[in-house]
């Protein structure tokens, strides 16, 4: 396989999972080596304001948990049942001391994670709809650092795949008849202009 076959590969099977085996820990030697990844990412200005809170502690865990909002298209489901929550999390900060707008980089470095963890098997989710105050009191981060995304992980209970858009254009993901969360995506040939 090319590595361009292999890139491929790794960004189709990188999907957003919300349902995960809550019995399969992540180290936190496992989070740190993801998160080394962001250090070969482009940075705007080359700044990399960015730093991360690893989360692998039960009770941490248990803790932030409340503070996050899942799947805003699934509205009659408030996110994952216990046995099937992240067994880890990264929280994504921008180093206020050092910027205030981190431009592109955060898109940029989660990529890198979630391709990371994906080459590992390891499942995630990119939350940007979080409580920031609950958030912030439940890790005790310092107000120097401002929560930008939380990422969270495990490894996947549930199954989700591309398709096709339709015709009719809805982008929102849905699960099929059996239970496969469907990603709609636009084809190469609207892509292009």
């Amino acid at each position: 396989m090319t590595d361009f076959e292999l890139l491929k590969d790794l960004l189709i099977k990188n999907r957003s999972i919300r349902r995960f085996d809550s019995s399969k820990i992540i180290s936190e030697s496992t989070l740190r080596s993801l998160v080394e990844l962001t250090r070969y990412c482009a940075s705007g200005r080359n700044l990399q304001p960015l730093r991360y809170r690893l989360v692998t502690n039960p009770k941490e865990c248990a803790a932030l948990f409340p503070a996050l909002a899942w799947a805003g298209y699934y509205k009659d489901w408030d996110g994952p049942e216990e046995n099937e929550r992240p067994v880890a999390y990264l929280v994504q900060c921008i180093d206020t001391e050092l910027a205030q707008d981190c431009l592109c980089d955060d898109g940029l470095q989660l990529e890198a994670i979630t391709l990371g963890a994906t080459a590992l098997g390891i499942s995630g989710c990119i939350i940007k709809a979080f409580n920031v105050s609950a958030l912030i009191e439940s890790l005790a981060i310092h107000p120097r650092f401002k929560p930008r995304y939380v990422l969270a992980l495990g490894y996947p209970s549930e199954k989700a795949e591309i398709v096709n858009l339709k015709p009719d254009g809805d982008i929102k993901y849905y699960r099929d008849e059996s239970d496969t969360q469907c990603v709609p995506k636009r084809s190469i040939a609207t892509l292009l202009i």
